[in-house]
């Protein structure tokens, strides 16, 4: 689809929106994505380069999907999240190339306001609470709290960080800033 002058939204001539989905006014969809039927996608969302936006997913307002993300059926992101570049979602707990299991999609919910690192992977059926900050490589088997600062693989929790991304000392003070 290229952009056309009706449109209230970019789509780079070399990205695809299917049919029947709704994109924001604002948002920009860059080099070779796919945007899939069904999607939601908000207002002044940055959708970067080679990213897969799956069927049903949900996009809040002011999200940024960082290039080689596809984001998967069953995820669903509140408003100004960020998913840093190449992090992956999954949506079965034990894909099988011979066993379909399009019906055991486990959601995946990012609040409003929380950060992927880049390489990071989220296993699905986890919420990942508001403002948190999951660290590069990573690798999220649980759920999430807010500002909840996580790194490693599994994934642990190692401090607290504020709406600005700024490490606290306690999860009072990191709430303090919101």
């Amino acid at each position: 689809m290229v952009n056309g002058d009706s449109l209230n939204y970019f789509v780079h001539e070399s990205s695809y929106v299917d049919e029947g989905c709704q994109i924001g006014k604002g948002t920009k969809i860059w080099h070779f994505s796919h945007i899939m039927k069904g999607c939601i996608i908000g207002e002044d969302c940055n959708i970067g380069q080679n990213v897969v936006i799956s069927p049903d997913v949900v996009l809040g307002r002011n999200c940024k999907i960082q290039n080689n993300v596809s984001v998967y059926t069953g995820v669903r992101c509140e408003d100004d999240v960020f998913l840093g570049p190449s992090m992956v979602f999954t949506n079965v707990i034990n894909p099988r190339a011979a066993v379909s299991r399009k019906d055991e999609y486990k959601p995946t919910i990012i609040h409003r306001g929380a950060s992927v690192g880049a390489n990071a992977t989220i296993v699905c059926g986890h919420e990942l609470g508001e403002y948190c900050l999951i660290g590069a490589g990573s690798v999220v088997t649980k759920d999430v709290p807010p500002y909840a600062l996580m790194v490693g693989n599994p994934a642990k929790q190692i401090g607290w960080v504020n709406a600005h991304g700024d490490k606290c000392a306690t999860l009072e003070e990191a709430m303090q800033n919101d």
